[in-house]
C-alpha cells in the first residue's frame, strides 16, 4: 500500500531525546543535517521507508477533547506542511514534547529523526510526508578489510541497523480536517508498558474507520469469540472450532462484502449462536469504541494478513498433529473405553 519509488528525502534533523524518570536529558541540534553523500541518502530512505512498505492500518490523529488543534504532533506537523521554514524548529519542539510524555522507567533512550520527504504514495497517492522515527537499538558490528597479503578486522560499537527500525510513524499531507493519514510502526512487544508511550501517549492515534479495519476487526473479534467465549456457553470440540474458523475464513475469500446476517446464517448457522456473536461484537465495541459496520466491502489484504493468524491444527498431546482444512464430517471423536483415551478416526480417499 506504501511506496517509495520515486520519492526523496527533502530535509532530516536529528535529535537526541533521554528518559527523565531516570535523569537522562535531550539534546537538541541546532540545524539539519546536510546530506551531500548520496549512498547515505539513499541508506537513509531504506531505514526509513521500507519498513512500511507492508504497513496496511491507517491511523488518524485525534484529541480526547475532539480538538485536533491540542494534540500537539498533529499541530507541528500542520505547521511544517503550511510552512516548511519552520522544520527544524518544530522537529526541537517535538523532540521536546517526545521526551516529556516519555513516563516509564524502562523506555530506552535514543535518536530522534524528523524527516521531510516528497513523493511518498499511499493508496495510488503521491504526496509530502513527515516521517518521526525513533532509534533505540545499538549493535556492534564487525569490519573486515586487507590488509599486507591478508586481511585484518575491527569493530564498530553502538552503531545503528538500517535493517532494525524501532519506531516510527509517516503523515501523510492529506485528509487535514479529518486528522491526516497515519501510519505507525512500533517493534517493542504491545504487552510492554514502556511500548504505549508512543502511538498512545506522543502520538495519539485512532485507527481509521475503512474496509481494511472493518475487515481486519470482524475477523479479529470473531476468532476471539471461537475460541474463547464459545467455551463459556457450549461444549464444543476443538475440531468443531477449527470448522467454524475455516468457515469464515472461506466466507471473507469468496465474498466481496460483509453481511452480517448473511454471515451468520452461512458460517455460524445456529440461530442461539448467532445471537451470541451479535453480543459479542457489540461488548468489543463499547469496550474498545471502535464500531464495526454491520455490511461494509472485504479488504483482501486484511484477510491475508489474519489467515495467517488462524489456526487449522489439531495437537494431540506430543504425538499427532492434524491439520483440518475442509469437511468437518470426515474427521469424528471418541472414546475408547479399553485404552481409557480419546480417539480421531478420519475419511480420506487417497494417500500423497
Amino acid at each position: 500500500m506504501i511506496s517509495f519509488f520515486e520519492a526523496n528525502l527533502k530535509q532530516l534533523s536529528i535529535h537526541h531525546t533521554g528518559n527523565k524518570l531516570v535523569e537522562e536529558y535531550y539534546k537538541l541540534s541546532d540545524a539539519p543535517l546536510n546530506i551531500d553523500d548520496e549512498v547515505l541518502g539513499h541508506l537513509l530512505m531504506q531505514y526509513f521507508l521500507k519498513p512500511f512498505e507492508k504497513v496496511n492500518e491507517v491511523y488518524r490523529f485525534f484529541h480526547p477533547n475532539d480538538n485536533l488543534n491540542l494534540n500537539e504532533v498533529y499541530h507541528f506537523a500542520h505547521e511544517i506542511f503550511e510552512n516548511n521554514e519552520l522544520f527544524h524548529e518544530d522537529s526541537q519542539q517535538l523532540a521536546k514534547y517526545l521526551y516529556d510524555v516519555a513516563n516509564h522507567p524502562k523506555i530506552k533512550s535514543g535518536e530522534l529523526y524528523v524527516a521531510y520527504f516528497e513523493k511518498v504514495q499511499i493508496e495510488g497517492e503521491q504526496l509530502d510526508v513527515i516521517g518521526i522515527f525513533k532509534s533505540e537499538t545499538k549493535d556492534t558490528y564487525l569490519k573486515v578489510f586487507p590488509k599486507d597479503d591478508g586481511f585484518n578486522m575491527s569493530y564498530e560499537q553502538d552503531a545503528i541497523s538500517i535493517n532494525k527500525l524501532d519506531k516510527g510513524c509517516l503523515i501523510f499531507n492529506t485528509d487535514k480536517e479529518e486528522g491526516y493519514k497515519v501510519v505507525v510502526l512500533d517493534q517493542a512487544k504491545s504487552s510492554n508498558e514502556s511500548a504505549v508511550y508512543w502511538k498512545d501517549e506522543f502520538l495519539k492515534l485512532k485507527i481509521r474507520n475503512d474496509s481494511y479495519n472493518q475487515t481486519n476487526n470482524v475477523l479479529g473479534v470473531y476468532k476471539n469469540f471461537v475460541t474463547q467465549k464459545l467455551d463459556d456457553d457450549y461444549e464444543i470440540s476443538k475440531a468443531d472450532k477449527i470448522d467454524l474458523l475455516n468457515r469464515s475464513m472461506k466466507y471473507f475469500k469468496e465474498k466481496e462484502t460483509f453481511d452480517i446476517e448473511e454471515f451468520g446464517n452461512e458460517v455460524i448457522g445456529n440461530a442461539e449462536g448467532i445471537e451470541s456473536f451479535k453480543n459479542y461484537k457489540k461488548s468489543y465495541e463499547e469496550e474498545f469504541e471502535s464500531p464495526i459496520a454491520d455490511h461494509f466491502e472485504i479488504a483482501e489484504s486484511a484477510v491475508k494478513k489474519q489467515a495467517r493468524a488462524y489456526k487449522s491444527v489439531l495437537k494431540l498431546d506430543k504425538n499427532f498433529h492434524i491439520y483440518i482444512h475442509g469437511n468437518k464430517d470426515m474427521i469424528e471423536k471418541g472414546y475408547d473405553d479399553d485404552k481409557s483415551m480419546n480417539f480421531y478416526k478420519v475419511y480420506f480417499r487417497e494417500e500423497e
